[in-house]
């Protein structure tokens, strides 16, 4: 086996493997959500007389029905077609400066997330909490819980969304798309599994349009500056001064298998 095929192997187990972890771990996770989220609803309906009637189950996942599903090609074709006029007729530096600022914002709370969840599952740690609400006549406009391991991780967080605005380090940006990945494969759910059939379906005639009856689909993701996937370079081994060469695995690829 030659140095390039050695290399491309690596780069493909690598990304089956970047692939794998979040759909385990997201899965199980949203297993947990459920459990808790049934286990909460039981307890209300035991203790309803006493318990406050404005309280609500932070802990609900999503769920994507089948009117959803029969949508989700439409959506993303609207959605895809959208971007690629944005991109052919305005300046692409500026579109990808703002989609930047965007998934910076969402990067810090993904990251953030998936941090604590990964010290909490490690340590096992356990702290007090801060609690946040802000009401205005009686009515609840936000409602924050955290503890100074959400801050710390915070801070992590913001360091990182910093290092990759400023260098696009690929390793960074896969930081970011696990942490997309997790996030939506926990809180996304199906409900049946006709619903999973019917969107696998319209998204597998949605792929063989897009991707091989136009060029919209490759010239987007050509153009799209943005943690949208994970990648590794196969030729990070042998490749010498050769600029690295990048394998790349789209994260809908990831979240549609997952939340299946």
């Amino acid at each position: 086996m030659s140095g390039e095929d050695t290399g491309l192997f690596i780069a493909y187990v690598v990304i089956g493997a970047m692939a794998v972890v979040p759909i385990y771990y997201g899965s199980y996770s949203s297993l947990d959500r459920l459990k808790s989220s049934y286990k909460k609803k039981r307890e209300h309906e035991k203790n309803a007389e006493f318990s406050d009637s404005e309280d609500e189950d932070e802990d609900e996942s999503e769920a994507v029905t089948s009117e959803d599903a029969y949508m989700f090609p439409v959506y993303g074709s609207v959605a895809l077609f959208s971007m690629y006029v944005v991109f052919k007729y305005l300046r692409a530096d500026w579109i990808n400066m703002l989609l930047s600022a965007y998934f910076a914002v969402l990067g810090v709370a993904a990251l953030t997330q998936v941090g604590v969840r990964i010290v909490k599952g490690a340590t096992g740690i356990k702290l007090s909490q801060y609690h946040v609400n802000v009401e205005h006549r009686s009515k609840k406009l936000l409602a924050m819980r955290f503890t100074n391991l959400h801050l710390g991780t915070l801070g992590v967080s913001a360091i990182l969304t910093a290092v990759y605005l400023y260098s696009k380090n690929w390793i960074v940006s896969n930081m970011f798309g696990l942490a997309f990945s997790f996030s939506a494969i926990n809180l996304i759910r199906l409900d049946s599994f006709k619903t999973g059939m019917i969107m696998l379906s319209g998204l597998f005639v949605y792929d063989i349009f897009w991707v091989f009856g136009t060029e919209v689909m490759v010239s987007v993701a050509k153009s799209f500056d943005a943690p949208i996937k994970v990648v590794f370079p196969r030729n990070l081994i042998g490749g010498g001064e050769e600029a690295l060469r990048m394998t790349m695995l789209g994260l809908g690829d990831i979240v549609v298998p997952g939340i299946f």
